[in-house]
């Protein structure tokens, strides 16, 4: 599948209904999840991070390309990646992070409105940095779908009013989606959604069904960092029975030959 078609394919997962985006952190979990019969991928920033031995925000964009390519290269799936900020606080900075991605096989990508040296962006700040990667994602010779975030409910102000008005703002500028980390209810979800003209990525939480995601509004469910946590909280285990002596924790019941098969 040509970069061209991964595009388009992905733009049309948003057309209609709603669909699962989960979260892989290496080329391995890409394999199984692609195997698993999901249509579509997306980076975590966090789980990528913990695979560099770092928190949430430590690897570089460098080490961002570079495991983007590794992740479209291992499966035809769409890749759509998590550039935080855009690594760095600049209007250029966000839209050179889109093109270094595509470059790399990404044909989707998110940008937020929080840098963790300024914290939250002011509106007009952040509304250029959005516009500054969609002229970006425009100028591509491939469809490129642009998400953009709005932190503040995951950072310090979960203040619902101000979410809607700046994903309002970054679905103007042009945003292809929006995505409001953090939204806690199925009430909140809707009256996003409602709000907004472009299909909305939901967080899921364990709390709500992907039913009442779906029924909310939205049209992309995507996991973050969870399915990371709950793989790496799982080996956690394992080995702690291991270093006391309980060698059958290392029993597993994994289809490695059907995971891992080449495609094709």
């Amino acid at each position: 599948m040509t970069q061209f078609e991964r595009g388009e394919r992905f733009e049309a997962l948003h057309e209609s209904g709603t669909f699962v985006i989960p979260n892989p952190w290496d080329a391995g979990s890409a394999k199984v999840m692609a195997a698993l019969g999901f249509q579509a991928l997306a980076t975590t920033s966090s789980g990528f991070a913990f695979t560099l031995g770092r928190l949430d925000g430590g690897a570089t964009l460098d080490e961002v390309v570079d495991h983007t390519a590794a992740l479209a290269a291992v499966t035809p799936l769409p890749v759509s990646v998590d550039l935080e900020n855009g690594y760095g606080p600049d209007p250029a900075d966000a839209a050179a992070a889109i093109v270094r991605v595509a470059g790399a096989g990404a044909v989707g990508g998110s940008i937020e409105d929080f840098s963790p040296d300024e914290g939250v962006y002011g509106i007009d700040r952040a509304v250029e940095r959005v516009a500054a990667a969609v002229e970006a994602a425009r100028a591509l010779a491939f469809p490129f779908t642009l998400t953009a975030r709005a932190e503040n409910h995951i950072r310090g102000n979960p203040d619902l009013a101000d979410t809607i008005a700046r994903l309002q703002a970054y679905d103007a500028a042009g945003a292809d989606v929006l995505y409001a980390p953090g939204l806690r209810t199925a009430e909140e979800i809707r009256a996003v959604c409602h709000a907004v003209s472009k299909p909305v990525n939901v967080l899921a939480r364990s709390d709500l069904t992907l039913g009442e995601i779906a029924d909310a509004g939205a049209r992309r469910v995507s996991v973050g960092g969870a399915l990371t946590w709950v793989a790496i909280g799982a080996m956690a285990e394992a080995a702690a029975k291991v270093r006391d002596g309980d060698l059958a924790a290392l029993r597993a019941d994994v289809a490695l030959d059907e995971w891992l098969r080449p495609p094709g």
